[in-house]
């Protein structure tokens, strides 16, 4: 057969391929099996569906619902296909426009990958910035209790009543000034030696005796009280909680669902203990956190003494990254707190003034002074 193909034949039958060449006439395919058998395919029956990239395997079919089948390696044949049945042009792939379907794909998956991560960067923060300032109250409130009971479970809990009522005195000074809250706050102390505090949904905060025992004074605890309250109250945790969550805990939150929510107490305490703060946030905890100090007559200057300390001993302290790693301390937000408490009242109460702030330190137990200095 002059200006055949060669190609294979499968019947729609059997898996048998038998070896086939291929001659293109003007309104179709004349086919001849080996053994002597003549087909006719028209073009108008016939359908391409494989062969449309560079090195692929050409395939065509016709009838249904088994169809014949016929396979061509050779990459010419397409082309002297889509020349020959030029008026059926959408029927079969015209091999010069791979390289625009190539830069096609490419550009559809580029777009594909930016728009991923659009929402990831932005869509979802915030859809969960407005679902959080919904979310009922009661929802946060039992969604931080499962969430602390399981940070906590294979800790320690340190039960002073003496030296807690200290540190609630604190956070009750803090709170006072406000018309209103709509959270019980309750701060945990935890036996462990990291330098690391953290906010949780429903007012709740967990403070561990590493950062504890780091703070010199009471009013560098105030401070960093202040910012934690300020994550609950401006609804931080929640936020990025619903951001990290998975799709059962999100549902949950829109429905106000209180009695399933336990079930997401060992998610949510997975994310929360691994949650990175934006800049964005960690300023507004640091602004709206001075704010509560001040407007409490509290010293800003333990605040910013606490964290110049931190940052000071960042890289000869490893224990205190574990608190700058949750919440990253840029040099300029410091700056930004010594920039507000410059212009604020120099007339500030002094706080536990008839305590010993070192014997406060010791809610987890009782260490040498020089080990709390």
């Amino acid at each position: 057969m002059p200006g055949a193909f060669l190609g294979h034949y499968l019947d729609g039958r059997t898996a048998a391929r038998r070896p086939a060449s291929i001659r293109l006439a003007a309104t179709g395919l004349e086919i001849m099996i080996e053994g002597g058998a003549r087909l006719w395919w028209p073009f108008r029956e016939i359908h391409q569906t494989q062969g449309f990239y560079a090195g692929e395997q050409i395939r065509l079919e016709r009838g249904a619902p088994l169809p014949e089948i016929l396979l061509v390696d050779d990459s010419a044949f397409l082309q002297a296909l889509h020349t020959t049945a030029s008026g059926l042009g959408r029927r079969f792939h015209n091999p010069r426009r791979r390289r625009a379907r190539l830069l096609f794909t490419i550009g559809a998956a580029a777009t594909a990958i930016a728009a991923g991560a659009a929402l990831y960067v932005w869509g979802i923060p915030a859809a969960a910035a407005i679902l959080a300032a919904h979310v009922p109250v009661s929802w946060e409130e039992r969604l931080g209790q499962a969430a602390v009971e399981q940070l906590t479970a294979s800790r320690r809990r340190c039960v002073d009543p003496e030296r807690e009522a200290a540190i609630d005195a604190i956070v009750k000074l803090l709170l006072a000034p406000r018309p209103s809250v709509p959270y019980t706050f309750r701060v945990t102390v935890v036996d462990d030696q990291t330098v690391n505090a953290f906010a949780v949904p429903g007012g709740q905060v967990i403070l561990l005796r590493g950062l504890l025992e780091r703070t010199r004074t009471p009013e560098e605890l105030a401070g960093v009280l202040a910012h934690e309250l300020q994550h609950v109250l401006q609804r931080h945790a929640t936020r990025l909680l619903l951001q990290h969550a998975s799709t059962g805990l999100l549902l949950a939150a829109v429905s106000g669902d209180i009695t399933g929510v336990m079930a997401y107490g060992i998610e949510s305490a997975r994310v929360l203990g691994t949650l990175r703060y934006s800049r964005h946030i960690e300023s507004e905890a640091d602004t709206e956190g001075l704010r509560m100090l001040l407007a409490a007559k509290v010293d800003p200057q333990g605040m910013i003494a606490f964290f110049e300390t931190l940052h000071a001993g960042e890289r000869g302290l490893p224990t205190a990254t574990r608190y700058l790693t949750s919440h990253p301390l840029a040099a300029e937000r410091v700056e930004n707190l010594k920039r507000l408490a410059a212009s604020a009242p120099k007339k500030f109460r002094p706080l536990l003034p008839d305590q010993d702030w070192r014997d406060v330190r010791r809610v987890c137990g009782a260490r040498s002074l020089s080990e709390l200095r």
